[in-house]
């Protein structure tokens, strides 16, 4: 089941029982039951929310199958779900906080979305990516009139891209960098950027730490910023001539050169029209959180029986199609020690932001 859920109803409206066929009802069951003759165990439900990576009706239709997948790899390890609600955020932070309610069970969420949140939620499995042949920290290194392509090669980080898009000042920037020129503030503050919230990893916090290491100031005292939903919407923005300059993972071009000129208007290839101004320093890949204050949760047997679920399903064909959708590949057993990094880095965002 797939629902688009506002930021403010998505850990509101969920736990208080609002929204049609969410699950267990108000019956006093509780979530999970004793074993049967069999040993299976019955779970009334379980509530799993996606961060907005992409659109939400291309995440609801990409994971539509995972469901009934998810549902009989968990009765192969004696537990029978009765039904898997999924549903797409409309913000990193709304995701979060459904979290922090325990109106979601599970949350697709970033490292920088997970340490504001995690007095309330814990890491269950890390992503796995395919990494990316282009990993230099010099902007012009990516500009060699190739799209990015992914390898065969595992990785737990990945890098954010500060990408310049077809109008006169995003050609501008990225001339400059082509030869060879530093960019000075000046130069990027004369641009429109787009972001997302300040809670995302690649959308926000990595590029505001590029702009402090590099300048000295933050996103913040950029003179045109525009919030977007999503990275999606950000490519739509920078193809339309909206923004100058966008901010995102570094595996952007791969999931939307094909798609740049068909679905977002370009006027000739993405590779052709846009190229990367800024390289951030390496990010741990996001995860997949469970709420601790979901009831659902507690059971420290199931959460390892889903983390075993998630883990095989990615390494089968229908669950390498359902997760590419996130550009996930697979999936390892997490910690919260993995994301210290990212803590700090959250630390320094906020004595910049002050």
């Amino acid at each position: 089941m797939k629902k688009n859920i506002p930021a403010l109803l998505l850990s509101l409206a969920l736990s208080c029982g609002l929204l049609a066929g969410c699950g267990a009802s108000d019956t006093g069951e509780t979530a999970q039951e004793a074993p049967d003759a069999d040993g299976v165990q019955s779970v009334s439900s379980l509530k799993i929310a996606f961060s907005p990576y992409a659109d939400a009706d291309i995440i609801s239709e990409s994971t539509q199958p995972l469901e009934e997948l998810l549902k009989a790899k968990l009765l192969e390890k004696g537990y029978d779900v009765g039904e898997i609600d999924m549903s797409v955020g409309t913000s990193y932070t709304a995701v979060g906080e459904a979290l922090s309610a325990g109106s979601a069970d599970l949350g697709f969420i970033s490292g920088g979305n997970y340490v504001l949140f995690s007095d309330d939620c814990d890491v269950l499995l890390t992503a796995l990516r395919y990494g990316i042949n282009k990993d230099s920290e010099n902007p012009a290194d990516w500009n060699d009139g190739t799209i990015e392509e992914n390898t065969e090669d595992m990785s737990t980080y990945y890098r954010c891209i500060l990408l310049a898009g077809p109008t006169e000042k995003g050609q501008e920037l990225l001339d400059k960098v082509n030869n060879g020129q530093e960019l000075t503030w000046e130069d990027l503050n004369s641009a429109t950027w787009a972001v997302l919230n300040p809670t995302s990893a690649s959308g926000y916090i990595y590029p505001c730490l590029w702009l402090q290491e590099h300048y000295g100031k933050g996103i913040s005292d950029l003179d045109n910023v525009v919030e977007c939903d999503s990275h999606t919407t950000s490519v739509a923005r920078l193809a339309a001539g909206q923004v100058d300059v966008m901010v995102s993972y570094g595996h952007i071009r791969i999931k939307n050169a094909p798609i740049w000129e068909s679905d977002f208007g370009g006027t000739a290839p993405m590779v052709e029209q846009t190229g990367v101004i800024g390289v951030t320093d390496g990010i741990y890949n996001d995860m997949i959180a469970y709420s601790k204050t979901s009831e659902t949760m507690q059971d420290e047997d199931f959460r390892e029986a889903v983390g075993e679920a998630f883990i095989e399903l990615a390494e089968t064909e229908e669950g390498q199609a359902i997760f590419s959708v996130f550009s996930q590949v697979g999936y390892t057993w997490g910690s919260d020690a993995d994301y210290d990094g990212e803590r700090a880095a959250q630390e320094l965002l906020k004595s910049m932001e002050q």
